[in-house]
């Protein structure tokens, strides 16, 4: 997939931020992260800082630091093109990792599908245990050794939840888990253990080389430095761009050769579809925020169309642990499927929205929770056009 604008990460010097970090304490190093502002780049927004602070201070024989690379969200392939170009500063950005939290062992969990990337990223990690970047004693400092391996995920889009990762990772079907307790403290092997995204590692370390003021200074106050966004569906130029936390839809249109979108969902199948009169609306995680996913769609897309393809996806992946998931998914998809029909009244769409919010408040995780947001995103939104159809399809 095509990098479509300037990324700050092909600037970035590889192993300098390591080097700098092996002149710190790990409170040092935890500190810059917590004073750059960064927040999880996968999506859910949890400040990064933190994280690695409460597993720094978590008792634990061992600690991991888990990379999560299982991108299995639509509409996101920004993880893809990072590993494919900058594995060095992914890697780096583990160790560093490591050395804050007091861990020693690294894993990749890398998505079923990105099986091609193996190979390559195998290779990036044997060079860097060549140069002493990975194993005993990582560039001369006896108090640090860290190693890192990539473990397959098989497929399963709950595994990019961080708990049904780490289930995944010790051998167990992909699930969430109840929290509390946090994987910061009892995580992997029931050991301390920090899960992150792999565009957080890679800006990890470009903190570490340009300092936690160059990040702040970027985006807004409460969203700061850039973001990559995944940009697919009716535009000009689709492909994987850099842009300041804050930036509207309208700019990210502007820049993707769009001007006639009828719809925007940003986040993905789980995110929110937005119309054109919200188009100015930023995104950061004070307003809509997201793992990397934009989606455009363009005055031809059927909106009910969209929303059936993303509930089948939803009533496949689910994993059926909670009832609200299990069962709420394959009645929205039913739903909509009245719909085309013309067989679902107005007051059975209003139930299906009523189950939608019940989904939102009452599932385990993450994918039940954001499974119906396009689905009641669109309807609020195109209710007419999903209605015009219905009564069409109806006296047909």
């Amino acid at each position: 997939m095509t990098i479509r604008n300037n990324m700050t990460l092909s600037s970035v010097e590889k192993n300098k931020g390591l080097a700098a970090a092996m002149k710190m304490e790990p409170a040092g190093v935890i500190g810059i992260i917590r004073g750059s502002g960064m927040k999880g780049r996968g999506g859910a927004g949890f400040p990064t800082g933190a994280k690695w602070h409460f597993a720094a201070s978590a008792k634990g024989e061992r600690k991991f630091v888990v990379c999560n690379a299982d991108e299995g969200e639509p509409g996101t392939f920004k993880d893809r093109v990072l590993m494919d170009e900058w594995p060095d500063l992914i890697f780096e950005g583990m160790t560093i990792a490591g050395y804050a939290i007091g861990a020693q062992e690294g894993i990749l969990y890398l998505r079923g599908e990105y099986t091609y990337i193996r190979k390559a990223l195998e290779e990036c990690l044997a060079k860097r245990r060549e140069e002493n970047l990975l194993g005993n004693h990582v560039l001369g400092n006896s108090n640090f050794s860290f190693d890192i391996h990539i473990h397959m995920g098989c497929g399963a889009y709950v595994c990019g939840e961080e708990t049904a990762l780490i289930e995944s990772l010790e051998g167990y079907r992909g699930e969430a888990r109840n929290r509390p307790p946090f994987p910061v403290n009892t995580g992997l092997n029931g050991m301390p253990t920090i899960v992150n995204n792999v565009e957080t590692f890679a800006w990890t370390s470009a903190i570490l080389v340009n300092g936690a003021d160059w990040f702040k200074a970027i985006g807004t106050s409460k969203s700061t430095g850039p973001k990559m966004l995944s940009i697919s569906g009716d535009v000009e130029c689709p492909g994987v761009y850099e842009f300041p936390m804050g930036t509207t839809v309208n700019d990210v249109l502007d820049a993707a050769g769009c001007d006639c979108a009828k719809a925007v969902i940003i986040g993905g199948a789980s995110g929110h579809c937005l119309p054109p009169a919200e188009f100015s609306r930023a995104i950061c995680y004070e307003d809509i925020s997201t793992g990397g996913a934009v989606i455009v769609f363009g005055p031809d897309r059927d909106m009910l169309d969209v929303a059936e393809s993303f509930l089948e996806f939803f009533a496949d992946e689910s994993c059926g642990q909670c009832t609200p998931c299990r069962i709420g998914n394959v009645k929205l998809l039913e739903g909509v499927r009245m719909l085309k029909c013309g067989k679902c009244s107005t007051n059975c769409l209003r139930d299906l929205c009523a189950l939608g919010e019940t989904m939102q408040c009452a599932s385990k995780c993450g994918l039940g929770q954001s499974s119906p947001n396009a689905f009641l995103s669109i309807v609020r939104h195109f209710k007419n056009e999903i209605l015009g159809r219905a009564c069409t399809a109806a006296e047909s």
